[in-house]
């Protein structure tokens, strides 16, 4: 960075906090004390008007913004909570940038509204799963992907196919990236295919933006696709019943299950699913089956017997093996 660029950037940090530490700003920009010094020096000199304590820190006189963005406290607060979102389950590329965006926010707000946020920051927290990984963990690609989207350029990647555990190398002209089941994807027609694909970001191992672009036009958008891969899906439709005493267990494990709604019918809850699987519901069916009926299909009834009788054979034969 630049001096005239890190210099325009302190003056926003200093007007997103009441009092700003030199120590903080030699930390956010990698430099020393004496520069900050000489950097603050260069904004009075400029006319912003500071105010400095020593073992304090810097401050900007109440009424001096960057016209003409201004933010209600409330459009604030959604920003604050938005940056929680994106700390935790984003790339550290995008919560760099998220950050820088945050500063500015901050920037143009009353004195007041810096305090309440501030308040408010300690507030507000997003807490993931233990099985959730955070992307930036084994990537930081989503910005890279983006940035490809905007200028139509094909990107090559090395990805490693789960259910083949193989790595290919892919010329890929990228549609979106979507977040789901804890994960983000990137939706890309893929050139070796002749067809989109759906590619997991944290399984590709490297990412190249090439200076081949790519017809943007031809390909539907994210919405579209998404709306149509979800119409080209055979889903099945099932009804189950549970125990009211065990409904709440299943609170977490049901959308995993294509949960749709439930309703009470007297001490059961009625749960109607949409289901890919009926193998899959089946065995996860079987974990609370006895506190449970199938109302609909009969196939999943079928199955869940089917399982039934086979665990029960395969014991008895242990049994009399022994």
């Amino acid at each position: 960075m630049n001096r005239i660029d890190r210099i325009s950037a302190i003056l926003i940090q200093l007007q997103s906090r009441r009092v700003v530490k030199a120590g903080d700003i030699a930390e956010r920009f990698n430099i020393s004390l004496r520069t900050v010094y000489r950097d603050i020096r260069t904004l009075e000199e400029a006319g912003i008007p500071l105010i400095g304590e020593a073992g304090v820190g810097y401050s900007i006189m109440d009424g001096y913004r960057l016209p003409p963005v201004m933010f209600t406290r409330e459009e604030a607060t959604a920003f604050l909570t938005a940056e929680k979102f994106v700390e935790k389950l984003t790339d550290a590329t995008t919560n760099a940038q998220y950050q820088s965006a945050m500063y500015k926010v901050r920037a143009v707000l009353k004195t007041s509204e810096k305090d309440a946020l501030e308040n408010l920051d300690g507030s507000i927290e997003v807490l993931k799963s233990h099985s959730q990984k955070r992307a930036g963990n084994n990537n930081d690609h989503i910005q890279t992907i983006l940035d490809a989207i905007i200028y139509k350029k094909v990107l090559c990647i090395d990805y490693f196919a789960w259910h083949s555990q193989e790595f290919t190398k892919r010329d890929v002209e990228p549609v979106g990236v979507v977040f789901l089941d804890s994960f983000w994807h990137l939706i890309a027609y893929c050139r070796l295919r002749n067809d989109y694909r759906d590619f997991r970001i944290d399984r590709i191992r490297k990412l190249v933006v090439t200076d081949t672009t790519y017809n943007n036009s031809k390909h539907p958008t994210l919405k579209a696709y998404i709306a149509q891969t979800a119409k080209e899906k055979h889903l099945e439709l099932v009804v189950i019943r549970v125990d009211k005493e065990i409904s709440n267990y299943l609170d977490h494990q049901k959308y995993y299950s294509g949960f749709v709604s439930e309703k009470t019918i007297g001490n059961k809850i009625e749960m109607t699913f949409l289901t890919m699987s009926i193998e899959g519901f089946a065995r996860w069916f079987m974990m609370f089956g006895d506190k449970a009926e199938i109302i609909k299909p009969d196939s999943l009834k079928d199955r869940v017997c089917a399982i039934i009788m086979a665990i029960s054979q395969k014991n008895l034969q242990e049994t009399n093996l022994y």
